[in-house]
């Protein structure tokens, strides 16, 4: 898009992030996405808090949704961060790729170039997915105390966190994949595969406590 190299992702506008997303450039995509979905769902959780705060009907909880206000915020700008570093880390890789690879010293650079690279670009968006499954873990408690008219918003909340771990995890699982270091490798995917069935597990209960409270 033009003119979108002057301005970060987290700095666009909705139209210009998603007509950057939509462009032919493989850059941002998936991982990006992943973590703005992260973002809104911690910017719910944020909303829900404050439609709890000041309530008398939920005076005993206001020192805790002040606190997860205050955290809710701070992974907010976290992700929004993460938008950007993603795709800078899929350029980190495009760029050990066009390293010059004619001589055998050039080759080993281009070798431990791309390596550091592509570890960087794993590693990017397996923070996203520790932020969003970090979102899963807190929303059974925020569905239990929080404003219950805002319920339908934490169950929208629950299903960007579950969005943007999986995207993330998608994005770590492709990356680990390019490894030479095999030791690295199985342990990015070990981790992916603990995140992947615990959060599944968090998104189930949360899932079911608003289908309930929904009949």
């Amino acid at each position: 898009m033009e003119g979108a190299e002057t301005l970060a992702l987290k700095d666009m506008d909705l139209r210009e992030f998603g007509l950057e997303v939509a462009s032919s450039s493989p850059a941002p995509g998936g991982g990006s996405v992943a973590a703005y979905a992260g973002t809104q769902g911690y910017a719910l959780v944020a909303m829900v808090c404050r439609l709890t705060m000041g309530k008398e009907k939920f005076a005993a909880v206001q020192d805790e949704m002040k606190s997860l206000l205050d955290t809710a915020q701070m992974k907010q700008e976290l992700l929004l961060s993460l938008v950007d570093e993603d795709t800078e880390g899929f350029n980190s890789v495009m760029e050990a790729l066009g390293l010059p690879k004619q001589s055998e010293e050039e080759k080993s650079l281009r070798r431990e170039a791309l390596e550091k690279a592509t570890l960087k670009a794993a590693e990017i968006p397996l923070r996203t997915a520790r932020e969003c499954f970090s979102g899963l873990r807190l929303l059974p408690g925020l569905l239990d105390k929080g404003n219950s008219n805002a319920l339908s918003d934490m169950g929208v909340a629950a299903l960007m966190f579950k969005a943007g771990l999986e995207g993330a995890l998608y994005n770590v699982q492709i990356n680990a994949l390019g490894l030479k270091a095999a030791d690295k490798r199985e342990e990015l995917l070990a981790e992916c595969q603990t995140l992947r069935q615990e959060g599944n597990l968090l998104f189930e209960e949360c899932q079911s406590k608003v289908l309930e409270r929904l009949q």
